[in-house]
């Protein structure tokens, strides 16, 4: 893992960058998240498990928290349940490398610092984490084709060698998500870490199940989901979907010019104040 700083819709921000590189061939994969969290550990390994088409016997990891739980003696650490959790489904082992010994990683102990100098060293601005993560894959394909010297091969072809020996995918892959139950409020929302999601009014009083993503929340009521949102990081912040109070704006059209809903929309606000600001 490492952090890197991106200005993103206008915001400097920091992110965490997970990175996979394979000894053999050199093969680069990196992605990009809000934290360095239990859910984007897992999603990361879904994701790379799944752009090569297979799995490795053996992942070697950094003494990381999300990967370590304890430490049992001067060598010995507990693996994480999330790290149980990727081994017993993609039927991988791992090794953790010791303290302050860069060289037991080979070629993975530079690639973090490689990977973020290719990629956001000319340009680090961008529209929104997407985007990023669009440029990001479109540096790493480049370079994964690039012919290495001291082989005089790609990154790419030599993974084509690797994948022979590469254990296989399951049929489906691991769904990592953190799941809770909460209450509709009587804003039609509900809440998860200070902030405020919404769904559909009807469901004001109503318990519903939450799945809680690396990057999404989605919900879910009598296990049909009713609502998508991109999970937000801020802190007391309302994420609304203007759809989800189309029953209560068709009841109380006098609420919607001021509503929370409309102003969560700067095209469909700026659309209603020229030409519905009078019959909403």
């Amino acid at each position: 893992w490492g952090e890197i700083k991106l200005q993103v819709d206008g915001l400097q921000t920091k992110f965490q960058l997970a990175v996979f590189t394979s000894s053999y061939s050199n093969h680069r994969l990196a992605f990009i998240y809000n934290r360095q969290d239990t859910l984007a550990f897992m999603d990361s390994h879904v994701r790379y498990f799944d752009a090569i088409g297979g799995v490795y016997h053996l992942m070697v990891y950094d003494n990381m928290p999300v990967a370590v739980s304890k430490f049992i003696g001067s060598h010995e650490k507990e693996p994480t349940k999330a790290l149980l959790e990727l081994r017993g489904y993609y039927g991988f082992s791992h090794r953790f490398c010791n303290a302050y010994r860069g060289n037991e990683k080979g070629h993975v102990e530079r690639s973090v610092e490689y990977v973020r100098r290719k990629a956001f060293a000319l340009r680090d601005s961008f529209d929104s984490i997407s985007d990023a993560q669009a440029w990001l894959t479109q540096v790493l394909d480049k370079l994964n084709h690039t012919t290495q010297k001291m082989v005089g091969k790609s990154a790419v072809e030599l993974l084509e060698e690797e994948s022979k020996s590469l254990g296989v995918l399951p049929t489906t892959p691991l769904v990592c998500a953190e799941q809770v139950q909460l209450r509709v409020d009587k804003y039609a929302t509900v809440s998860y870490r200070t902030n405020r999601y919404s769904v559909s009014d009807n469901l004001v009083g109503k318990f519903v199940d939450v799945f809680i993503h690396a990057d999404k929340i989605k919900v879910f009521y009598q296990n049909r989901q009713i609502s998508d949102h991109c999970l937000n990081f801020g802190k007391h912040q309302w994420i609304i979907d203007i759809e989800h109070y189309l029953s209560t704006f068709r009841r109380k059209p006098g609420a919607l010019a001021g509503s929370t809903a409309l102003a969560a929309s700067q095209y469909l606000k700026s659309l209603f104040q020229d030409y519905f600001k009078e019959e909403p």
